[in-house]
């Protein structure tokens, strides 16, 4: 069981099909997914949008370069678009599950616009240290960790070898090789061209 204590995120399908995940649910595995699945995991911050720091209102959101249209060819190619982001802003006390779930909701509105569309959205609002609370926890989830990643595979019924993770921090790359799934650094241009490049690593 995974260490994730989210209070607001307790397996529920929003309109618009974006699911927010928490990964201590029991009861979640037998309601996602009846056949497996290859996943693209992607982090938010400087992978989707430009990290300008804590981001977790719709003003402060600037989309990467080719994000959406990234996002549109994966579901296009057969794959499960699962973001994975660490969120200890709401650790902190700077903003909450609810405003990570808000935003969320927003950019699968943006999505929908292009026929594009977010699968799951698993984030960890711990920190071990600079958290107060409840979320004051060094958990299994917050990456490096592989939690999250690992729930994704499990939920999805997917096989690692036909998975990868798209993030920008050495983090995530440290995660994605714990789960034994494919880690391909974004170092910046458009994320259309990164996520077409490692996929055909994947057919």
């Amino acid at each position: 069981m995974f260490a994730f204590v989210s209070r607001v995120t307790t397996l529920q399908e929003f309109k618009k099909f974006t699911l927010f995940l928490d990964i201590s649910s029991a009861k979640s595995s037998s309601q996602i997914l009846s056949s497996p699945a290859k996943i693209a995991f992607l982090d938010r911050d400087g992978v989707l949008n430009v990290d300008h720091s804590y981001v977790y209102l719709p003003d402060q959101f600037e989309w990467m370069p080719q994000a959406q249209e990234a996002i549109k060819w994966l579901s296009d190619q057969d794959y499960k678009v699962v973001i994975a982001t660490n969120q200890s802003g709401v650790g902190r006390g700077l903003y909450s599950e609810a405003d990570v779930v808000s935003l969320g909701e927003w950019m699968q509105g943006q999505l929908l616009t292009i026929g594009a569309k977010i699968d799951a959205i698993y984030f960890c609002p711990h920190h071990p240290d600079d958290a107060v609370g409840m979320y004051k926890i060094d958990c299994d989830c917050r990456k490096p960790k592989p939690g999250m990643l690992l729930r994704g595979l499990q939920e999805f019924r997917a096989q690692p070898g036909d998975c990868f993770f798209l993030g920008d921090k050495k983090t995530d790359m440290e995660a994605a090789e714990a789960a034994g799934i494919t880690g391909v650094l974004y170092v910046g241009g458009s994320v259309l061209d990164a996520v077409r490049r490692v996929a055909r690593t994947h057919r």
